[in-house]
């Protein structure tokens, strides 16, 4: 009978786990509508934005910005975004795994971290690596002026030659199922030539050109930072749904196999005592 009540217990155990998983599953799923809407909508902005700015830039070739500034790279920010919170499969482990392996093919000391989410916070403070800033807890939410805080915080860094390149580690969200690791260049801005195939040879700037790059600009850095920040949380989102449904299934099979193990066992206990009251019978016949 103490077998019996272990088992039950135990059914009991995997019965409340199911209850939390499935939960989190739901939560997880509201927060991946929201996100994969946002996401959704900001990059036809952001896609714009690159564009336009990258043109500009090719045409204007005489235009002298700081953040298009090319030097020879002897100091590189690595921007690394993660979750604040587990129970979301791979999606962390990939992206560490990812900037750890970028950071061990470039010179020691070469590479300083920003870091974004406290999985990554927590992991990197155990290593030797610098770190430029952190930022531990976002909360899923991509809060318009941390976002903006963040962008003068790296391009200040750039324009101020601690670094001279920038680097962004997120995961660009595809489907729910599916997210890239994504390791992208993001400062200096790359130019395209003016004489490429299919641009224009000429622009009319109304008004000057460099009334327009001090505005496009910083909305493009800060365009830029917004939509890694967003395709992150809708894969963290969309990783956390796909783990939480695998935990309830398994629930399901665990509770499946040890109501199938109570069952047996319940009926062996029960044969055992039908035994013993007939051969008591016999014995008293």
């Amino acid at each position: 009978m103490a077998a019996l009540r272990d088992i039950k217990k135990r059914i009991k155990s995997v019965e409340s786990t199911k209850q939390i998983t499935k939960a989190m599953e739901m939560v997880a799923a509201a927060k991946l509508r929201r996100a994969q809407s946002q996401v959704e909508s900001a990059r036809p902005y952001g896609l714009k934005m690159q564009q336009m700015l990258e043109s500009l830039a090719g045409a204007a070739a005489s235009l002298h910005h700081p953040l298009f500034e090319e030097r020879k790279v002897s100091s590189s920010l690595l921007v690394v975004v993660t979750s604040d919170r587990g129970f979301c499969g791979s999606y962390n482990s990939n992206v560490l795994r990812a900037a750890t392996k970028y950071l061990n093919e470039t010179p020691d000391g070469m590479v300083k971290l920003g870091l974004v989410g406290k999985k990554c916070v927590d992991f990197f403070k155990k290593k030797p690596y610098p770190i430029a800033f952190q930022i531990p807890q976002t909360g899923g939410v991509a809060d318009l002026q941390m976002v903006r805080n963040l962008a003068n915080d790296i391009t200040g860094s750039f324009e101020n030659g601690e670094v001279d390149e920038v680097r962004l580690l997120y995961t660009q969200f595809v489907t729910i199922a599916k997210h890239n690791l994504t390791l992208e260049k993001f400062l200096p801005i790359e130019k395209i030539d003016a004489g490429d195939e299919g641009m224009p040879s000429q622009y009319i700037f109304e008004p000057s050109a460099e009334e327009i790059f001090a505005n496009l600009v910083p909305r493009y850095c800060l365009t830029k930072i917004l939509s890694a920040l967003l395709e992150s949380f809708a894969s963290e989102f969309g990783a956390r749904m796909i783990a939480m449904s695998n935990a309830s299934k398994n629930a399901d099979e665990m509770i499946e196999h040890l109501t199938l193990v109570y069952n047996k066992a319940r009926q062996a206990a029960i044969t055992n005592e039908l035994l013993d009251i007939v051969g008591g019978a016999e014995a008293l016949a």
